[in-house]
């Protein structure tokens, strides 16, 4: 019989001691990748920049769409850090997933995380792929370890995995600007009586083409190009849960389709026009951490991958800022 309960968890057995793995895993593997300088994320640590933007709600949205930040109109400053997914820091035309993570600051309310139940920014994270790589928590640590592992072990996991193969591959791409792409969450988010997914739309008039013979750097030095001559808007959307069975929230590799529930604008993201290459920018971007979990409890981060992230993305955050001899706090404003 149909399950249309929506925004409704469901653990597998078994995925506490994956979690764990997966730090653990993710942790050994941060340290063989940095064996001088800084300790850097395991996913993500190529920053095109970090940037000030504007995050501003739409005013009279639907009764359904008021949910959270999102019930008043209102504007938020924000920073928001765009990335090469790859463990390894490489060029920028190797084909990858791309990131954009949006700290929202100046956010009222408790918070989901005990340890920054007080904090005043609100994280949502989005990448270059409208689906992740992997159903649940049990399969990304496999993934992780097959990766991570000898020939065979790879030649092993992608033999039996592969819608994997096929996420993976459909997602890894090449992009000619971080600031003209469209970007979704993968994964699900509670949201008033139901979940929804996210994805930031760029406005493109005039599209950039990937360079013919592109520098290592070339998409930061796209966005310092854009944002010298001007601003760059996108609209952040939210794409509701209607069907439990054929919109999973166990499940982010599995597509949520647009005809069955469309995108629905929410709230306009501008990118200011502005400098923002400078050294200390660059080391501000690298010490600040996002996380779904600095979140209000209306948008409570939902599935398995979510929950992993709780766990991972503290710990390695952790372990990072203490061997790099910094501070791990929130920003409260544009300051630096």
């Amino acid at each position: 019989m149909p399950n249309n309960i929506l925004a409704q968890e469901a653990i597998p057995p078994g995925e506490k001691q994956y979690t764990e793995d997966l730090a653990a895993r993710l942790k050994a593997k941060i340290i063989r990748d940095n064996p001088s300088g800084i300790m850097r994320r395991d996913a993500h640590p190529k920053m095109h920049g970090v940037v000030k933007a504007e995050f501003t709600v739409e005013p009279e949205l639907p009764p359904e769409l008021r949910i959270g930040i999102f019930a008043e109109a209102s504007t938020y400053q924000a920073w928001i850090r765009f990335s090469n997914q790859d463990g390894t820091i490489q060029a920028d035309k190797a084909r990858d997933i791309r990131g954009m993570a949006i700290k929202l600051m100046g956010v009222p309310g408790d918070k989901l995380l005990d340890s920054e139940r007080h904090e005043q920014t609100q994280d949502f994270i989005v990448i270059s792929t409208n689906v992740f790589v992997t159903k649940d928590v049990q399969e990304f640590d496999a993934l992780i370890k097959a990766m991570t592992g000898s020939i065979l072990s790879k030649i092993f996991f992608f033999a039996t995995h592969w819608r994997v193969i096929w996420n993976l591959v459909t997602s890894l791409k090449k992009f000619a600007n971080p600031l003209q792409m469209r970007y979704w969450s993968t994964t699900p988010y509670l949201f008033g009586n139901t979940a929804v997914k996210y994805s930031a739309i760029p406005h493109v008039s005039n599209p950039d083409a990937v360079p013919s013979d592109p520098g290592p750097d070339y998409l930061r030095q796209a966005m310092v190009r854009q944002l010298a001559q001007g601003e760059a808007v996108f609209d952040f959307t939210v794409q509701l849960q209607t069907n439990a069975d054929s919109m999973p929230i166990e499940d982010p590799g599995h597509e949520w389709k647009e005809s069955e529930s469309p995108f629905r604008k929410v709230a306009t993201i501008r990118i200011l026009q502005q400098e923002f290459d400078s050294e200390a920018q660059r080391v501000f971007g690298e010490n600040l951490s996002y996380t779904p979990w600095h979140s209000l409890p209306a948008h409570r981060p939902l599935g398995g991958i979510n929950r992993a992230r709780k766990i991972v993305y503290d710990a390695i955050s952790t372990f990072r800022h203490e061997y790099n001899k910094v501070p791990r706090k929130e920003p409260t404003s544009w300051d630096i």
